[in-house]
């Protein structure tokens, strides 16, 4: 090998770390790099103009009271409306959606069911109660109970709020009604006392009489309420006796609203996902860590902060028994005992930056290894694992700074389950998570819980976080700036003598994957492999390796399984 090829590697391979990299045809020059949809991590290189990863507005909570007719559902929402004054509350009424009724059955409207799931036009209530979701504007329409038509020309104009509320006695019936809400409250009364409510109700707000409401509730209304809203009182999440005249209920739930008011969006949808309180100190790290121009020392110093900080609230979700001591004055403490049974797995490479972090806050806890590999545009295969022999009997902190599609996360848990661990006992440590990569992971292990510093906007159409943190394992072992000046140390390392080569070596697709190597590897034997693999320059995989803390670039063939069985795969 030329002396001149050598001094060129060595002064390539600056970074301290190893790395793989599968190299087909993604151009390393000082062109921006575009990446395979299967990518899930943003890069660094290059600011970002895209008017779809602006901050979307936050989604408003959505509330669901049912319970019998007459039962006091208006009232408890007025209560929660009275007791959330700073914020915004709208409130929606089932009623409002009744199909209007034509000529003939208006003439005979005793006789009409308006307690069956049918009289309701339940799909134009579904369309505004999902544009509210989203932010927009709706017209609510207008029904008129004496005529029992709507009213064609007015419209109760609706503002998208914090709190949306609707009320109706089958609002727990359409399952795709109960999707859209993020609490539902049934309002349990007694029937006599819902009764007396009734009658009072329509002959003085409805115009009319007595007996006619008497007969359509025997006809209609009780055997309704028996067949479709006393049944979907199973899906409630609070149920309130007494309706209105039960306050401490009511507090309650105010409280929860307003717990859950200042939450992210998704720990409203997923309870198990848990984002730690954002301070000054943490959106000053964060934006520090996020800067492409930092330093790696400050990088790294201000991750392992952030790191810490995720793992001591992700131990804060273990189990724990309550113990007393003697303190040194000889009084009796009672606090409590950490849980003993704990393992870290981390995904490799980024996930291995956590470790550091989880050994400062765990002496002597054991760590687990796993690598998973892109195989096709979505698919994951694990490439290797090492774990602890009794991981089944452990509570699990899995280690991966960046959560993005979900995809590589949900191999690894896979995995950890396929071990007996309980999905119950895995929690998943990250520093950022994007919403597609919570939904994918939630969906799947509902029991799972999942602790991140913060929630980023989404993915791009490249599947890269957004804003995200870029290569966060190049950044923070420091190869990201080895790759940069790799197109010249391969054309170095694989001149021939007397063969001119390209010094500007063009590849248009790189795949990044980490190998472990033997670690007694003998420089000799390396530079023997080494003269025989120069030869083959198209279509290869490139890896780094660190030996004698240098850092050595070479190819291998893709017909060659393992770069140490070069003769006998040829």
């Amino acid at each position: 090998m030329p002396e001149k090829a050598m001094d060129d590697v060595m002064e390539a391979a600056s970074g301290p770390h190893f790395s793989g990299l599968r190299l087909d045809s993604l151009r390393l020059s000082t062109s921006s790099a575009p990446s395979s949809p299967s990518s899930a991590k943003a890069s660094v290189a290059g600011p970002i103009a895209d008017d779809s990863l602006h901050e979307e507005p936050k989604q408003p909570f959505v509330i669901g009271v049912s319970g019998g007719s007459a039962s006091g559902k208006t009232t408890v929402c007025d209560m929660i409306i009275q007791r959330l004054h700073d914020q915004r509350v709208v409130l929606v009424y089932q009623d409002s959606f009744y199909r209007g009724l034509t000529a003939e059955e208006a003439e005979r409207a005793n006789d009409y069911n308006f307690d069956h799931p049918d009289a309701f036009d339940t799909d134009q209530l579904i369309e505004c109660l999902t544009k509210l979701k989203s932010g927009q504007s709706v017209n609510i329409p207008i029904y008129d109970f004496k005529n029992h038509r709507r009213c064609c020309e007015s419209f109760r104009k609706v503002n998208a709020s914090d709190v949306i509320i609707l009320e109706g006695i089958l609002v727990f019936h359409d399952p795709h009604v109960r999707n859209l809400m993020d609490m539902k409250i049934f309002v349990d009364t007694d029937a006599d006392v819902r009764l007396a409510r009734r009658i009072r109700r329509d002959t003085v707000e409805r115009g009319r009489d007595v007996n006619s409401v008497l007969e359509q509730y025997g006809k209609f209304v009780k055997p309704a309420f028996d067949d479709f809203v006393l049944p979907s009182k199973k899906y409630a999440d609070v149920i309130i006796p007494r309706g209105g005249d039960n306050h401490v209920a009511i507090d309650l739930i105010v409280q929860h609203i307003q717990t859950k008011l200042g939450q992210h969006d998704l720990c409203k949808i997923y309870p198990n996902v848990f984002v730690i309180q954002s301070t000054f100190q943490i959106r000053g790290m964060h934006t520090l860590v996020r800067d492409r121009d930092i330093t790696t020392p400050d990088f790294v110093f201000y991750s392992d902060r952030l790191i810490r900080l995720v793992v001591e609230h992700g131990l804060g979700h273990l189990p724990f028994t309550e113990k007393q001591v003697v303190t040194p004055t000889g009084s009796v403490y009672t606090g409590v005992d950490f849980c003993k049974k704990l393992c870290g797995v981390s995904i490799i490479r980024s996930g291995e930056s956590m470790e550091n972090a989880l050994r400062a806050c765990c002496k002597g806890i054991k760590i687990g290894k796993m690598l998973i590999h892109r195989d096709g545009d979505n698919g994951k295969q694990l490439i290797y694992q090492k774990l602890p022999n009794d991981i089944s009997e452990r509570h699990v902190l899995l280690l991966d700074p960046v959560l993005g599609t979900g995809n590589s996360a949900n191999q690894a848990i896979e995995q950890l389950i396929q071990k007996g661990v309980p999905e119950d006992r895995i929690i998943f440590l990250n520093l950022i998570s994007a919403p597609e990569g919570i939904h994918c992971v939630c969906k799947r292990f509902p029991s799972l819980k999942i602790v991140t510093s913060e929630i980023d906007a989404g993915l791009n159409e490249e599947y890269r976080v957004i804003p995200g943190l870029g290569e966060y394992g190049d950044r923070y072992f420091g190869t990201d700036k080895a790759i940069k000046k790799l197109s010249q140390a391969l054309s170095a390392a694989f001149a021939l003598e007397g063969i001119q080569t390209n010094r500007n070596i063009k590849v248009s697709k790189v795949k990044k994957s980490t190998l472990e190597f033997m670690a007694n590897i003998n420089l000799l034997s390396f530079f023997f492999i080494f003269y025989f693999i120069k030869y083959f320059f198209y279509n290869h995989i490139c890896y780094s390796i660190v030996v004698d803390k240098r850092e050595f670039f070479f190819y291998i063939d893709n017909n060659f399984k393992k770069m140490f069985y070069y003769n006998s795969s040829k």
